[in-house]
C-alpha cells in the first residue's frame, strides 16, 4: 500500500509554466512584434516634438520670469506679477476647457494616467499646457507629455495607415507616452517604470506593457540628448547638485525618516482631497471659477514675496527650476522662508490640481526636498537624507506610484546611497496614505475608468 504523500501542494507550481507559456505566445504573436518594432521607430520622432515643445516652454517661462522684469529694470519679478499672468492662465484654461474637444486634458487633481488623448483633443492640451506651465501654475509638464506622445503615436499610426486594435492602440499609447515624458526626467528608466506603474498591470501584462515602453523610451532619451547638444537650447530638465560626496547613512537618518514620511503623507493627505473637490465644483462653472483658482494661487505667490521679500517664483510655477536652486544652495533659504513657502506653494498647489492644466509630479518633489531641508537640523539627521527622504515621501504620497517614486528620487541625486532612505519613506509614506480616510477610494495616480486599459489590451494579444 503507498503512502500518501506528507508534502503540501504547490499551486504556484502549475501556474508558472502557464505564465511562462501566455508570455512567450505573446511575444510571438505578429501583432505584437509588429507594435515592438514601431515602437522603437516611434521614440524618435515623439522625442523631437517633446523636446521642441520643452524648449517653447521653458523660453517662453524664461521671457514671462526673467526677461521681462529685467526690461522694466527689476532684478526679480515683483511680488504682484503672477496675479496678471496667472489670470491669463486662467482665462485660456477656462476657455479651452468649455469649448474645445477633451477639455484640454484631464485635470491634474486625478493624477496621472494614460489613454483618452486623441489627435482631435491634443490642440486643446497643448494650448492649455502652454497657457498653465510657463504662465505659473505650481503644476509640472510631465501629464502633457504623457498626452502629447500617446496622441502623436496614434496620429503616425493612423497616417501609415497601420492596422488598429484595441491592443495595438493600448500598447502604442503607452510607448509614446514613455518616450515623451522621458524627456523631462532626462532617464529612460523612470519614463518605463512611470508608465507601468500607471497602466497597473502584472505578470505576462507586464512584460508586454513594459518592453515597447522601454525601448521607445530609450530610443526617445538618446535621440533628445543627442539632439539637446546639437542645438545647444535647454529644456529645463531636472538635475541637482548636491554636495559631493554623498554623505554615508546613520541610525539616526533611517530614524527620522518614519516619522518625516508619516508627516508628509499628512500634511498632502488634505491637498489632494481638497483639490479633487475644488475639481468637482469647478466643473460647474469651469470659465469663471477657472480663472478665480489661477486668481488665488497667483495671490498665495504675492502674499509669499511680500512676506519674505523673495521672488514669487519660488511659489509659482512647477518648482522644477527652485528645486536645482534649493539644494545646491539650502542654506540661503531661512526656516521663515521654507515655512512659507511650503504652506502658500502648498495652497496654490491645490488649487492648480483642481483648475489649470499640468502634472502633478514636480511641486510635490520640491515640497517635499522644501520639508527635509526645513527638518534637517533634527539631531542626527543630514541633509541630503532628509531631502532624500521628503521627496520620496512627498512623491509617493501624491502619485500613490511608490516603486516609480524610488527611482525618480534616486536618480536625481545621482547615487544609489540614499537608496534605502528613499525606499523606507516612500513605502511608509504610500502605506501611511492609503489607510488615511478615503485614502483607497480613488487612488491619484491611476485613472478610475481605465480606458482601454493596456491590460485589458494585453490579454487580447
Amino acid at each position: 500500500m503507498t503512502e500518501p504523500s506528507t508534502q503540501p501542494a504547490d499551486p504556484g507550481r502549475g501556474q508558472q509554466p502557464q505564465e511562462a507559456d501566455r508570455l512567450r505566445d505573446m511575444l510571438r504573436a505578429p501583432g505584437y512584434l509588429k507594435a515592438l518594432t514601431f515602437a522603437a521607430f516611434i521614440g524618435i520622432p515623439v522625442s523631437l516634438i517633446a523636446f521642441w515643445f520643452l524648449v517653447g516652454l521653458h523660453e517662453l517661462e524664461h521671457v514671462l520670469w526673467a526677461d521681462l522684469p529685467h526690461g522694466l529694470g527689476r532684478d526679480a519679478p515683483p511680488w504682484w506679477w503672477p496675479l496678471p499672468l496667472l489670470s491669463v492662465a486662467g482665462v485660456v484654461v477656462g476657455l479651452v476647457a468649455a469649448h474645445l474637444p477633451g477639455a484640454g486634458g484631464h485635470v491634474p487633481a486625478s493624477g496621472l494616467h494614460t489613454g483618452g488623448t486623441t489627435p482631435a483633443t491634443l490642440p486643446g492640451v497643448l494650448l492649455a499646457a502652454a497657457a498653465s506651465l510657463p504662465f505659473g501654475a505650481v503644476l509640472g509638464p510631465e501629464a502633457p507629455l504623457i498626452a502629447l506622445g500617446g496622441a502623436l503615436v496614434l496620429l503616425f499610426r493612423d497616417l501609415t495607415r497601420a492596422p488598429a486594435t484595441p491592443q495595438s492602440t493600448a500598447l502604442l499609447g503607452a510607448a509614446g507616452a514613455a518616450a515623451a515624458i522621458a524627456a523631462i526626467f532626462g532617464n529612460p528608466l523612470v519614463a518605463a517604470v512611470l508608465l507601468i506603474e500607471v497602466a497597473g498591470v502584472g505578470g505576462p501584462q507586464l512584460f508586454a506593457v513594459m518592453l515597447p515602453a522601454l525601448l521607445s523610451s530609450g530610443v526617445g532619451a538618446l535621440v533628445f540628448t543627442g539632439f539637446g547638444r546639437w542645438t545647444g537650447l535647454e529644456t529645463g530638465s531636472l538635475s541637482l547638485q548636491l554636495p559631493t560626496p554623498l554623505p554615508r547613512l546613520g541610525a539616526a537618518d533611517v530614524l527620522w525618516t518614519i516619522p518625516i514620511a508619516i508627516a508628509l503623507a499628512v500634511l498632502l493627505h488634505p491637498v489632494l482631497t481638497a483639490a479633487r473637490r475644488l475639481a468637482a465644483y469647478i466643473a460647474g462653472g469651469v470659465r469663471s471659477r477657472t480663472v478665480l483658482c489661477a486668481v488665488a494661487a497667483a495671490a498665495c505667490a504675492a502674499l509669499y514675496a511680500l512676506v519674505t521679500g523673495r521672488t514669487p517664483a519660488d511659489v509659482a510655477l512647477s518648482g522644477q527650476t527652485t528645486l536645482g536652486r534649493l539644494a545646491s544652495d539650502p542654506h540661503a533659504w531661512g526656516v521663515g522662508a521654507l515655512i512659507a513657502v511650503l504652506l502658500l506653494k502648498g495652497a496654490a498647489y491645490t488649487l492648480c490640481l483642481g483648475s489649470l492644466r499640468g502634472g502633478p509630479v514636480f511641486p510635490a518633489l520640491f515640497l517635499g526636498a522644501a520639508a527635509g531641508v526645513l527638518l534637517a537640523p533634527l539631531p542626527g539627521l543630514g541633509l541630503v537624507p532628509a531631502m532624500a527622504a521628503g521627496m520620496a515621501a512627498a512623491t509617493a504620497s501624491t502619485l500613490r506610484l511608490p516603486v516609480s517614486s524610488v527611482v525618480l528620487v534616486v536618480i536625481l541625486l545621482g547615487s544609489s546611497a540614499m537608496m534605502p532612505i528613499a525606499i523606507l519613506a516612500a513605502v511608509i509614506a504610500f502605506v501611511a496614505t492609503e489607510l488615511l480616510p478615503a485614502g483607497r477610494r480613488q487612488p491619484v495616480g491611476t485613472s478610475p475608468e481605465r480606458p482601454g486599459g493596456a491590460d485589458r489590451g494585453c490579454e487580447s494579444l
